[in-house]
């Protein structure tokens, strides 16, 4: 897995970003820490000795700092009267104070060089990835296929089928990593991208030594659902802040953008596939600052569409040929139902007897007269634990326990749909 280490900067012009923003930065972080050294300084702003020694030297010239003395063998600073009205001018405009950005150019080359279209993946990845699942050989091979191409995914069928693990499990085939920067200037205007919610930092050692505005991370996951809005594929501007967040495509670039629930956003399906036509088609987006001027940004994301709605429902011919891969995701066979069952009780350190699953499968498609839909072990295990914990005993898959189960979970056979066949 071991990455190359990215060269960290030794002077301003080596940071690839405005000699001014820097500036800015380092004094607003100056005076809202009262005191620091120069090397604490580099260590907030995630810069080498050489980039803020030569901050330094401007504060001193433009007297906006003053030094109060030694520190490990650098000078310990404070702003003057000078340098505190100059940073407060700076907060009212902007309140960012975290690492220093890099330039929307690096940005994008670093993007380009882990491109998801450049990726080689085998059968061994898909079987690492996936094999907490129970998959037939053809979905594999058909979801390798599609992974290959680095291109969207279309994941249909009915509810409970496994759709969105599936795709929470497809980052797990890159056996890689990819550096996500902290922020980006676009504009001389910061852009924050890093985000521990979605970012998985990694321990690899080629972190240590490298450009420290850049975190080395697991290929990253963005999961979206109903909550999903237009405003949230557009730059988030904080009011209060007066910066820019990255959207959720941005954030996801190099890994996968999974669209749970596919039909069912606040943001109505057309709506969200005019808005990324054109991305998906040149692997382009195009994102508009708070005064107007637009930017252009790598869109290199898998979008994975999971939807137990029909796709030809969802969007037009035009939009459908823009998603080349479309995988239906069907319920399970009687011999897959009993492996998932097998495997939810092991992972629960449950005993498990085959008889009494297969008792369960009769009594599921027969008695309840449900399908073998993939979430259900899960599902009715829970029942049984929920039980057993109220009644103070421990968990057994007993015939009697299960049936249970399946009446406290599954509406009366006569308001439920039937089974397939």
């Amino acid at each position: 897995m071991g990455e190359i280490p990215l060269s960290a900067p030794q002077d301003v012009k080596g940071t690839g970003v405005s000699r001014g923003l820097l500036e800015d930065l380092a004094l607003k972080i100056l005076y809202l820490n009262s005191e620091l050294s120069i090397a604490e300084l580099g260590e907030r702003m995630c810069l080498d000795m050489g980039v803020t020694e030569e901050i330094f030297q401007f504060f001193r010239k433009e007297q906006l700092c003053e030094v109060k003395g030694m520190s490990a063998g650098t000078h310990r600073i404070v702003a003057t009267s000078q340098g505190k009205t100059r940073a407060t001018d700076l907060l009212k405009i902007n309140q960012y104070t975290g690492p220093a950005p890099v330039s929307l150019m690096d940005y994008t080359l670093r993007v380009r060089a882990k491109s998801v279209q450049q990726m080689q993946i085998s059968a061994q990845d898909l079987g690492r990835a996936f094999h907490p699942l129970v998959l037939d050989e053809d979905i594999c091979n058909r979801l390798g296929t599609a992974l290959v191409s680095g291109s969207s995914i279309f994941l249909y069928g009915p509810a409970g089928t496994g759709k969105t693990s599936l795709a929470c499990s497809i980052t797990a085939i890159y056996n890689d990593l990819t550096w996500i920067p902290y922020a980006v200037e676009v504009e001389n205007q910061i852009v924050t991208v890093f985000d521990p919610g979605v970012h998985r930092e990694s321990r690899d050692p080629a972190a240590e030594n490298s450009d420290r505005r850049w975190v080395l991370c697991h290929r990253p996951q963005v999961v979206t659902g109903g909550e999903l809005s237009a405003s949230m594929l557009d730059l988030q501007y904080n009011e209060a802040c007066r910066y820019c967040i990255a959207p959720l495509q941005m954030k996801a670039n190099t890994g996968a953008l999974i669209m749970d629930d596919f039909g069912r956003q606040r943001m109505r399906p057309e709506e969200l596939l005019n808005r990324w036509m054109t991305p998906l088609d040149r692997r382009l987006d195009f994102l508009t600052l708070p005064g107007g001027k637009k930017f252009e940004i790598p869109f290199d994301v898998i979008v994975v569409f999971a939807t137990n709605l029909d796709p030809a429902e969802l969007a037009d011919e035009a939009f459908l040929r823009r998603i080349p891969n479309k995988i239906k995701v069907d319920y399970a066979t009687s011999a897959q139902f009993a492996e998932i069952f097998r495997k939810e009780c092991e992972k629960r350190l449950l005993d498990c007897d085959d008889r009494v699953v297969q008792q369960l499968i009769r009594f599921i498609t027969q008695e309840m007269k449900q399908p073998l839909a993939q979430c259900y072990p899960r599902d009715l295990i829970n029942q049984i634990v929920w039980s057993s914990a109220y009644l103070n005993r421990e968990p057994q898959m007993t015939v009697n326990a299960l049936e249970q189960a399946c009446r406290n979970y599954f509406l009366p056979a006569a308001k439920s749909r039937a089974a397939t066949p």
